[in-house]
């Protein structure tokens, strides 16, 4: 062990001392070097501005890079644990993407219906339906994605399962709605986005059986879609946002080739090795 530390000292070391040579080299070429920049005011402030822009969304990609990362390893690490099956316990503070198994019973008839989702490219919706537990609690279920055909409960009788069932799912915090989002408008049938409380007040249910911090994804069971379809209980995040940090930073480095080259070509910027007799 402390040999293998004194190599790693000794080999770190000398991977210092090579690049302070280096330095000192550039260091000394430098000072032979006349350099000559007479930079043209407002394309110059023009680029500063413009490369600062540049670099900070490559910089913002890359924290969400880190982000979205840490994010799909919680979903990993929370959907693949041991579930949760004590009803009781979803009155205290559970991490979101844990797994749960409940038993209980649907109520079909409060079902409603968030619209614009997709499945391999199919417009459609997700199935939200409130959900009684054994403990008489009601927790909010998305079943998953129906077609726009079988919005309507009367077209799939077979999805509406009646008496004790057990639920298969994951733990969801309530959506936040994106900038572009429109609101909730229960009245005229039309939800965008999951959020407890709005669903629960439109549906007048006892507020005191509800449980309004979470709702649960429902899981499919068993390889053979059947509808709603729900989750698989893996990630399926997109994540291009190291792509999109080395775009942001190659037109940053971009910008400042075509700024230097222009005052080159101009004979605004120029290198001249000094001259040593002088």
């Amino acid at each position: 062990m402390w040999f293998g530390c004194f190599y790693l000292c000794v080999y770190t070391g000398g991977v210092v001392d090579k690049y302070i040579i280096l330095i000192k080299k550039i260091g000394a070429y430098i000072q032979l070097m006349n350099i000559y920049f007479r930079p043209l005011l407002w394309p110059s402030i023009f680029s500063v501005i413009i490369f600062a822009i540049l670099f900070s969304f490559g910089t913002w990609q890359v924290k969400r890079l880190f982000w979205k990362e840490a994010l799909i390893e919680r979903y990993t690490t929370q959907s693949q644990s041991n579930p949760i099956k004590n009803p009781s316990k979803l009155d205290s503070s559970i991490n979101e993407f844990k797994s749960v198994e409940f038993t209980g019973s649907f109520l079909h008839k409060n079902e409603i219906y968030i619209t614009g989702k997709t499945y391999e490219g199919n417009a459609g919706f997700h199935v939200i339906t409130p959900f009684e537990l054994n403990n008489n609690k009601i927790i909010l279920i998305n079943r998953g994605w129906v077609s726009e055909g079988y919005r309507n409960p009367e077209k799939r009788k077979f999805s509406l399962v009646e008496g004790q069932i057990l639920i298969k799912g994951i733990i969801r915090y309530p959506q936040k709605k994106g900038y572009f989002v429109p609101e909730n408008d229960g009245k005229n049938g039309f939800w965008f986005t999951i959020k407890p409380n709005e669903i629960i007040n439109f549906l007048n249910l006892t507020s005191n059986k509800v449980i309004n911090n979470y709702y649960i994804d429902a899981l499919r069971q068993g390889e053979k879609l059947t509808l709603p379809i729900g989750v698989t209980g893996k990630p399926k995040l997109r994540n291009q946002h190291l792509s999109y940090a080395v775009t942001w930073y190659g037109l940053a480095l971009s910008l400042l080739f075509v700024y230097f080259s222009y005052h080159m070509s101009s004979g605004r910027l120029s290198f001249k090795k000094n001259d040593n007799n002088e």
